[in-house]
């Protein structure tokens, strides 16, 4: 008998309790609203913390009551509510359990059922020996290469459950290898294609920090991001030093200009000039004005000839010697829809300002996405302002709270897998084989089929089990419905998981894992500005028949006689964490920065450190600026590549050696668009960090009609009969979703708008092609490489048409608990 609710909140309780708290208006008004930066008077409570920020723990008996924001959060997060939700959601995975035709009939059990079969309870001890004797039986009879380690997504913070690291640990036990994989979704084609360019990753790397864009840049351009939005969160603990920056900006009276085809938050908050572009056609822009640049002898000549390479190359093609067609503002116009006077006195208000080119990561998540940041540096190089303070560019303003101040604190450690992961696993290989991320499906769907990749040819291995946790790969894929057939393919799907996301949905093994709140562990605070270290104490003990990851690799780890090893003989998790804490402390001291001993550390929660005078005026490229030979790029040349001579060798007809305009597969400028004549654009979240926090109370403030919201222009809207709040289909050929309607002007005609991390609600499981009852975007996008090079996805790839839905709308009931067969 389930006696949770003995010691469990209600879910209004929870609600109504944070809300009396402000943590829900900070981003209410798609501002960041009055009050927002205020701090709790008194400390109070346990401290803890996730990627929405450092909050304390107040406890009602053996329940958690409340979520208090910590009181050096500036901008505290308005989803902290969802993040104590979590722990007592309906959705929360209690016990092991195993789908009921596995369990019956192990790898022969008809593959279909997943997502449609019943699950069995079992024992910890019988669902671990399930994964054991399958992990051996593949290992033995097929070998490493026959196992995916699939641990993709935004697992919780702490440098002890980092639970991709813990899988990697606990699987090269098996001394096999495994598949793993390389790269991420979020910025798959520019961290292969900016090392070429640039010389490094770019898209994760400190930006020109905030006083000195505010004080310096005369224009701000925030190209395809939201970051009022999306500095909520964090890879680590965030420090919400952005919403300073931003606030900062915004008193200061700089021009900001959004180029986005939806109003965001950000737009809304600046209140600045708005540019409604239509999707996929970035570059075209950005191509038009650099015509007007260069052919109006506005661009940085000096610039281009000492610190960029290629640029020669670029200007036949920029011209229309190539193809002949001239880039000029009118063509751009045509593409984008973006008048070309408009882009014609951009470039100039650009040239002749400190200008600061800020950019988003869904430009280059696209057909042919390598091209836009590409051309974003260009047309940075030909302004001439890289290195400068508050000009330039940058591609991390909108992560992480990048540009806030670093203070030089010490990095903190964390447990390893034993391989090359590093300092950042989540992109670095491990295992024995490694895919790029975002081919999974084509990995499981055509064994032994090689694609090229970076200048480099893969081969994809025969995948018979895979083991995932820590991500939800049914809700972030493109095209669900061809993913559902790969599944097929894969004997066995263990998944280890909080809630019962659709992922766990489709597995044959599930483990329980537990939350942060439930588990200690310690992590940074302030992704890029190393802010301090934070104790992420442990508030109650395990609900239910939950583990930490920690717990239950170790145990796994156990039962092939390799617990040892796995340990690295530590005996618990404090153990541990003292270990991450004291080489962080030694290094803190060797910089004279005053660390208190772990105990003490550990009494008070926290470590603080104040930003230096370094990081106060850090300028990105400024020291490649001043010096170019003695402090040159990591490219081939030392420089900027405009045009890169490696890629020209790889000779891809999908990725010329320069930025280049080329179709989507599919766009507003398709002939595809006969039939779907609307882009779907799937953009970040307001109240969930990508799928997480779906299935928690914060849904009732962004539902309609218990779908995921679809916005739509007004005049698209009544060309189909369609009134704010009704259910819609929006479907194309790959498959159909419901959603809620919010019609409004804060969108350019014939696009509309989806939240990405919808969880998947198939209405008939075992039916191809299904209708999605709640709203998975991803039932309609392409599951196709950016390209050759980078292998990235085309999550924004996407056309469709949208209908009013006639009839009586199925229930929603991905947000509750799946049936088990007693």
């Amino acid at each position: 008998m389930d006696k949770s609710n003995k010691i469990h909140p209600s879910r209004r309780q929870i609600l109504e309790s944070s809300a009396a708290m402000g943590l829900l208006s900070i981003l209410g008004t798609g501002v960041l609203a009055k009050g927002a930066f205020a701090q709790p008077a008194v400390p109070q409570g346990t401290l803890s913390a996730s990627h929405w920020g450092a909050f304390r723990a107040t406890l009602d008996g053996q329940r958690i009551s409340k979520l208090i924001p910590f009181e050096h959060d500036p901008a505290p997060s308005r989803c902290l509510p969802g993040v104590l939700d979590v722990v007592y959601s309906p959705t929360r995975i209690k016990y092991p359990m195993v789908r009921a035709g596995y369990l019956r009939d192990g790898v022969k059990s008809d593959r279909s059922k997943r997502g449609a079969e019943e699950f069995v309870r079992v024992s910890w001890d019988q669902a671990l020996e399930l994964v054991t004797k399958e992990m051996s039986r593949v290992m033995a009879e097929h070998g490493g290469n026959a196992v995916f380690g699939g641990s993709y997504g935004w697992q919780a913070t702490g440098k002890l459950n980092n639970c991709r690291t813990l899988l990697g640990r606990y699987l090269n036990l098996f001394e096999k290898g495994f598949v793993s994989h390389s790269g991420d979704y979020s910025t798959g084609a520019s961290q292969v294609i900016m090392p070429h360019v640039v010389g490094s990753l770019e898209v994760y790397e400190q930006q020109t920090v905030w006083p000195i864009v505010v004080k310096h840049s005369d224009i701000v351009v925030i190209w395809g991001a939201d970051p009022v939005n999306t500095n909520q969160i964090g890879w680590i603990i965030p420090d919400h030093g952005g919403y300073v920056g931003m606030k900062a900006l915004k008193e200061a009276g700089k021009k900001v200009i959004v180029i986005d085809p939806f109003k965001t938050e950000t737009a809304e908050f600046f209140g600045g000039d708005w540019i409604a572009i239509k999707p996929q056609t970035d570059i075209a822009m950005m191509l038009g004005m650099a015509h007007t640049l260069y052919t109006e002898n506005l661009h940085d000549k000096k610039f281009l000839e000492e610190y960029t390479t290629g640029f020669d190359l670029f200007v036949p093609y920029l011209m229309g010697e190539k193809d002949g067609k001239p880039k000029t503002a009118e063509w751009a116009a045509s593409i984008c829809d973006v008048p070309a006077d408009v882009i014609k006195e951009l470039a100039r208000s650009f040239a002749k300002n400190r200008t600061m080119l800020m950019s988003g990561w869904s430009i280059q998540r696209q057909h042919h996405g390598e091209q836009n940041h590409w051309m974003l540096v260009t047309l940075a190089s030909m302004l001439g302002q890289i290195g400068l303070p508050g000009g330039g560019f940058g591609l991390s303003y909108h992560y992480s709270n990048g540009g806030t101040p670093e203070t030089g604190g010490p990095a903190l450690t964390g447990i390893t897998d034993g391989s090359k992961a590093g300092a950042t696993p989540w992109l670095a290989e491990s295992g024995s084989f490694s895919i790029p991320v975002a081919r999974v499906v084509d990995m499981l769907e055509s064994p032994g089929k090689t694609i090229d990749y970076n200048g480099k040819k893969i081969t994809y291995p025969d995948i018979k089990l895979v083991y995932w946790v820590g991500g939800n790969p049914f809700t972030h894929h493109q095209d669900r419905n061809r993913m559902l057939k790969a599944w097929q393919r894969v004997e066995t799907f263990v998944v280890q998981e909080i809630q019962w996301t659709p992922t766990a949905r489709h597995a044959d093994i599930v483990l329980p894992a537990a939350t942060t709140l439930e588990r200690d562990d310690i992590e940074q605070w302030g992704d890029y500005s190393l802010t301090g270290i934070i104790a992420q104490k442990k508030i109650i003990e395990p609900l239910f028949e939950t583990k930490s990851d920690y717990d239950i690799f170790r145990l796994l780890s156990g039962k092939i006689g390799k617990e040892k090893e796995f340990t690295d003989g530590k005996k618990d998790s404090l153990e541990w964490i003292k270990t991450f804490y004291d080489a962080a402390a030694k290094l803190g001291q060797s910089r004279k920065m005053d660390m208190p001993a772990f105990d003490e550390f550990w009494k008070k929660g926290y470590v603080k450190f104040e930003p230096s005078k370094e990081g106060l005026e850090y300028v990105r490229y400024a020291a490649f600026r001043e010096d170019p030979v003695f402090n040159g790029l990591g490219t081939p040349s030392g420089k900027i590549e405009i045009y890169s001579k490696n890629i020209e060798k790889m000779a891809y007809d999908d990725c010329p050696p320069h930025p280049t305009w080329m179709e989507p597969i599919e766009w507003l400028g398709s002939e595809k668009a006969k039939t779907y004549p609307l882009h779907v654009v799937t953009k970040h979240p307001l109240w969930r960090l990508h799928s997480q926090l779906a299935g928690t109370i914060l849904r009732k403030n962004y539902t309609v009609k218990d779908r995921a919201p679809l916005w739509i222009n007004t005049k698209d809207a009544e060309a189909r009969g369609i009134k704010d709040g009704d259910i819609v289909r929006i479907f194309n050929d790959r498959g159909q979703i419901l959603g809620g309607a919010v019609v409004t002007d804060k969108i350019r005609p014939s696009v509309v708008v989806c939240e990405e991390g919808s969880w998947y609600n198939p209405e008939s499981p075992e039916k191809a092609g299904t209708l999605c009852k709640f709203g998975d975007p991803n039932l309609l996008t392409v599951d196709i490489g950016t390209s050759k090079l980078a292998q990235g996805n085309c999550g924004h790839t996407v056309i469709a048409q949208v209908e009013k839905f006639k009839g009586e709308a199925p229930a929603v009931t991905v947000f509750m608990e799946p049936g088990f067969k007693a």
